[in-house]
Parts: C-alpha cells; sequence; structure tokens
C-alpha cells in the first residue's frame, strides 16, 4: 500500500526519515521554499507536496514541474510487455473522470508502462481538481503532476488572439481551442522532465481537440510516441467503460454524470449535447452556469473603464490586476448582466457540423473594448486587412496550429500594427448587451476639426466635387458606353 509524505513547518520530523506522513489533505508548510526546489507554483488545492514511493521518490528530486507523486498498490500483469507493445512511462491528460481514470489500467495493460497523470489548471475551477491525487493514486498511476497554467493561458494565449480579433466563423470565441496548446505544451515539459516516450489524451476521434493535441506534439517534439486509446481499444460507451473499471478495481467516479458536454477554463463554458444536438430546440435555462438570462440581470446598467495598451487589456477601473485575475473580475461582471451567450452551429475540423451553446462575459468585454478602440487608431485599409487576416487566424487556432509559422508570422503581424492602439474605452453593460459610450486615445486618428460639420480650414468641401468625378469615372464611362455615348 502506498504512503503519502509531505513536508510541514509545525512539526519537525525525525532526522532519520525527514519525513511526516500525511493521512488526509495533501499540504506543504515550507510552501516557498518547495516552490523554489521543484519550480512549482503553489496550488490552492493540495499544495507544493512531494511524496514518497520507491519508483518515483528519486525522479521527483530532478524534476522541477512536479507537483505531487503517488506511487500504486494496483498491478497489471504485463510480463514486462503490454498487450499492443512495450513503452516506459506514458504522460496522460488527466481529469479524474470516468475515461480518464480507465485509460491508466488501460495503458499500462497494453504498453506495460508506468503512467504519469498530468493535470492543467486553465481556471476550470476548484471543484473539478479535488480530490485526483487520491483517483490517480486508485487508477494504478505512478505520478501526479499539477501545473497552474492560468496566467500563462491569458498572458500568451488569449491575449494575442484578442489583439488578432480571431472569431471563428462569425461567432465563436475560440474558448476550447485556445486552451488545448497551452495543455499540450505542458505535457511536452513534464514529459521531458519525467523521461517518459509517450503521450496520451483522452479525446475521440470525432471531435476537434484530438488535433489540437496532437498537431502540439508533433511541432514541438516529433518523436513523441502518442497513444489514442479511443482510436484503439474496444470501449464504445459509457456502460464499457464502468464494466472495464470494475474488472480492473478502479473505483467509479461517483460524481452525478451531466446530461451535458461540458469545458470549462477562465475564457468560457461550452455546452453540447442532449437536447442541443437538435439545432431546433432552444437551450433551456437552468444549463447556463456563468451568466444569468439577461431578463433576470440588473434593472440598472453598470459602466466600467478597460485600460488597453498595445492592443492588450492592462486595467479595470484604474486598477492593473494580472491578466487572469482581470479576465475572472471580468467573467463576475459580466456574468451578473448576461453578458456573452452564444448559440451556434459550427463546422468542425473533421467535416461533421455541430451545435454549440457558449458562455464568454468577460471575453465578450474585451472584444467589444479592442475592437472600439480600434475604430479610433486603425486607418481604413489597415483595418480591412487587419479584419481579413484575423479570420485566417482564427481558422489556424481553431484547426490546433497555433505552433505553425504562419500563426506566427501573422501574430508578429498584430503585434506590429496595434501598437498604437492604445487608450481607455467605456462601456455599458445592461441586460445581456455591452455598449461603447467612451474611447480615448492618445495615438487616435479621429480630428474634430475635420470631422466638424463646420468649415475648417485642413478640409476644403469644395474638393469634394473634383474627388467623386474622378473616383466615379469607371462607372461614368461603362454608362456612356451603354447609352452609345
Amino acid at each position: 500500500m502506498a504512503q503519502l509524505h509531505a513536508f510541514s513547518a509545525a512539526t519537525v520530523a525525525p532526522k532519520s526519515s525527514g519525513l511526516l506522513q500525511v493521512h488526509e489533505k495533501l499540504c506543504c508548510s515550507r510552501r516557498l521554499s518547495l516552490s523554489n526546489k521543484f519550480g512549482a507554483n503553489v496550488s490552492e488545492f493540495c499544495g507544493n507536496a512531494v511524496l514518497q514511493n520507491s519508483r518515483c521518490t528519486s525522479e521527483a528530486r530532478k524534476n522541477h514541474a512536479i507537483k505531487a507523486v503517488l506511487s500504486s498498490d494496483k498491478e497489471v500483469e504485463t510480463n514486462g510487455r503490454g498487450l499492443r507493445g512495450k513503452l516506459n512511462k506514458v504522460v496522460l491528460a488527466y481529469s479524474g473522470g470516468l475515461d480518464t481514470s480507465v485509460i491508466v489500467p488501460w495503458l499500462r495493460e497494453n504498453y506495460g508502462c508506468e503512467v504519469v497523470c498530468f493535470t492543467a489548471d486553465v481556471g476550470q475551477g476548484l471543484q473539478e481538481l479535488e480530490g485526483l491525487e487520491q483517483k490517480a493514486k486508485a487508477s494504478g498511476a505512478c505520478q501526479l503532476v499539477v501545473k497552474d497554467l492560468k496566467e500563462e493561458f491569458v498572458k500568451d494565449y488569449i491575449y494575442p488572439c484578442l489583439r488578432a480579433g480571431a472569431v471563428y466563423e462569425r461567432k465563436y470565441l475560440l474558448g476550447t481551442s485556445m486552451a488545448r496548446p497551452v495543455i499540450a505544451k505542458a505535457m511536452v515539459d513534464v514529459a521531458k522532465e519525467v523521461g517518459a516516450d509517450a503521450v496520451s489524451h483522452g479525446c475521440t476521434g470525432k471531435g476537434n481537440d484530438q488535433v489540437r493535441f496532437e498537431l502540439t506534439f508533433f511541432a514541438l517534439i516529433p518523436a513523441l510516441n502518442v497513444v489514442v486509446p479511443w482510436r484503439e481499444w474496444d470501449i464504445t460507451g459509457r456502460e464499457d467503460a464502468i464494466e472495464y473499471a470494475q474488472k480492473h478495481n478502479v473505483p467509479v467516479p461517483v460524481t452525478k454524470k451531466s446530461i451535458y458536454s461540458r469545458d470549462r477554463n477562465l475564457w468560457h463554458l461550452s455546452h453540447e449535447g442532449d437536447i442541443l444536438e437538435d439545432p431546433a430546440n432552444e437551450p433551456k435555462k437552468d444549463m447556463y452556469m456563468m451568466s444569468v438570462d439577461p431578463e433576470d440581470a440588473p434593472n440598472t446598467p453598470e459602466y466600467i473603464e478597460i485600460g488597453i495598451v498595445s492592443g492588450i487589456p492592462v486595467s479595470l477601473n484604474g486598477k492593473e490586476p494580472s491578466p487572469a485575475n482581470l479576465l475572472s473580475e471580468l467573467n463576475e461582471i459580466g456574468g451578473r448582466h448576461g453578458i456573452g451567450r452564444i448559440d451556434m452551429v459550427e463546422n468542425r475540423l473533421v467535416g461533421m457540423k455541430s451545435r454549440g451553446v457558449y458562455e464568454t462575459p468577460g471575453g465578450t468585454i474585451l472584444f467589444s473594448a479592442v475592437r472600439e478602440l480600434e475604430a479610433l487608431t486603425l486607418d481604413r485599409e489597415t483595418m480591412q486587412v487587419k479584419d481579413s487576416l484575423a479570420l485566417k487566424y482564427a481558422e489556424l487556432v481553431y484547426a490546433g496550429r497555433w505552433f505553425d509559422p504562419l500563426r506566427e508570422s501573422m501574430d508578429a503581424f498584430m503585434e506590429q500594427i496595434t501598437r498604437t492602439t492604445t487608450g481607455s474605452v467605456t462601456l455599458k453593460l445592461y441586460k445581456g448587451s455591452v455598449t461603447v459610450t467612451s474611447r480615448k486615445s492618445p495615438y487616435s486618428l479621429y480630428r474634430e476639426d475635420i470631422s466638424s460639420f463646420e468649415t475648417g480650414q485642413i478640409y476644403n468641401q469644395a474638393d469634394a466635387g473634383g474627388f467623386i468625378r474622378l473616383y466615379g469615372l469607371p462607372m461614368r464611362v461603362r454608362a456612356m458606353l451603354e447609352k452609345g455615348m
């Protein structure tokens, strides 16, 4: 039976062990020293715990990203080799749900390997992160690695898409599409740290996420093996998965299964499945989780001011929180006003159409703010080119090509072209709507002395006659030809 250990500041352990056994929740008292030692951020739900076992302790000492290490008391007879081949160690994208809990013993049985479970915190909420240590251990994992990626997610993935104005098929703000490459990149880093020769995920063969994960793996470490159980095993549904779990003594998660398939992160919450599979059905009111019904939103509007520097949000109402905290606060503000609900039928990368409902309260507010500021700072030709490239940018991100040189080159253009998109925007939030009320920028191309109806020195209205005659010359020549003139 595996034993869990953690450093404690309250009690000094015997010199012979240097460790104090803990039975309930993992807690680390010397958070700062351990954080520095192992290079991991402080976790809100499990601390910077280092757990000891016979196989993984030495690796934990040298692998900087390790949050937790678990030993397994579940053995799978493989005779040194799995049913499908031999791998030494596999890093699995792990959520603790039924599918990934079953994948752990399946990998061990079929590839004779140790399994390192990896969980990324991209803002899905603490309730989805609780108890993962015990679940991973019970499933047979060798190690559990947890990384807090929220700030990286917002700063390095969300903000570039926001600056580019990337929207897929007129509506989708790319919530899941942006999250997958940051998770996959972290998996590659963990694979290097623990010496894994393969990675694995629980995506099905019908969705977009399998492409997003695997293209990132190919781009960053092409020699790494990729194991995708859903494209190999005989499990076809939930009942098969439960039966497999029971056969291998893996506790089935007891959480109530939602009738919807959901994906949540700091940017959005998506809903698919059940009645939504018929595009004719209106979503049920109790389905939404991040936002109130606009009909139930406050009867008084709320005004907020967003500060922007070079196309990137930096402040909210004069305060400058971190990127993740700024987005979190906007999610709360936008959610209570019913902002950011989208119902759409989209074209998946694999060819089929799917219907999804998205909640993106904070993101909708930020998109409105950046777009409105660009109206001041970008000229007509630049805005048209930027908007045309934004469509391709969104398509690349949706298709999982984040690390494609084309997207990176387009991002360099977006960064250069928005260098003067600096200023502030005041927005009015009211019952599901976002309305701009004020925009200011030191780089504004708007000139009141030119735009005014009053006669000015810069713009002579008499010049318009010659301009119109020249601009309309092609139309005039065609009309003359048709009339025999």
